[in-house]
């Protein structure tokens, strides 16, 4: 239970750092109050986790020996990518992660153009831009949830969830996204220019090959 605990939140909050996710939450709070978007963006994160988590369960339904092996595997490769893809980073590359948070942000930051999605409709859509506050919630949560579809996060939380207790890594998964998101939304803009997106992702490739090693000795 400790363990996956401390593995889903170890994991959410290194690979969350410097994350597009993450950039989008700090220009967000610049521009709007902070306790909006941090709401927002934490229900979108948590629904995520929750349907992460879900998926994790739907692997459990396999043959046990079938599943450790490919929990193995799916750790090893995480981590083997993130460890190439921060050798493979420069300065330019990490600029260009704020600078593709910065253009979702600056085409969907309207409340009036919450009218125009269409999972919201007409009727909603105009209730959504009468109302300045709920309209900025309700893009906040949309770019946030359509921007961690397929992320490392979720992957690593799909994993996590078919290795080890789900309620365990629900909870530290959600506490890692709570973390990151309460520091992009209060001091984001001090620490965007400090993060080493290069670093962080380097230190998410090896916290992923340590947990695909803790399931190997760990046994099925």
């Amino acid at each position: 239970m400790l363990t996956a605990f401390t593995a889903s939140l170890l994991l959410i909050t290194i690979s969350e750092l410097g994350d597009k996710t993450f950039f989008i939450a700090v220009i967000l709070a610049m521009r709007h109050p902070r306790r909006t978007v941090f709401s927002a963006v934490l229900a979108a994160l948590a629904l995520m986790t929750v349907l992460s988590v879900l998926l994790g369960q739907v692997l459990t339904l396999f043959p046990k020996l079938y599943v450790h092996y490919a929990e193995i595997a799916l750790f090893v490769i995480v981590g083997v990518k993130l460890l190439y893809d921060a050798t493979q980073m420069t300065a330019q590359a990490e600029q260009e992660v704020i600078q593709e948070a910065e253009e979702v942000v600056d085409i969907q930051d309207s409340p009036k153009s919450v009218a125009t999605i269409p999972i919201f409709g007409r009727f909603l859509g105009n209730i959504l831009a009468r109302y300045t506050w709920l309209g900025v919630w309700a893009q906040a949560f949309v770019m946030t949830f359509i921007g961690e579809w397929g992320d490392r996060t979720q992957v690593s939380t799909i994993a996590l969830a078919a290795a080890y207790n789900p309620f365990f890594v629900t909870f530290g998964a959600i506490l890692g996204h709570a973390i990151c998101t309460a520091i992009a939304v209060i001091g984001g803009g001090l620490i965007a220019g400090r993060i080493s997106e290069r670093v962080i992702t380097g230190v998410g490739g090896i916290l992923f090959l340590i947990f695909g090693a803790i399931t190997y000795l760990q046994g099925v």
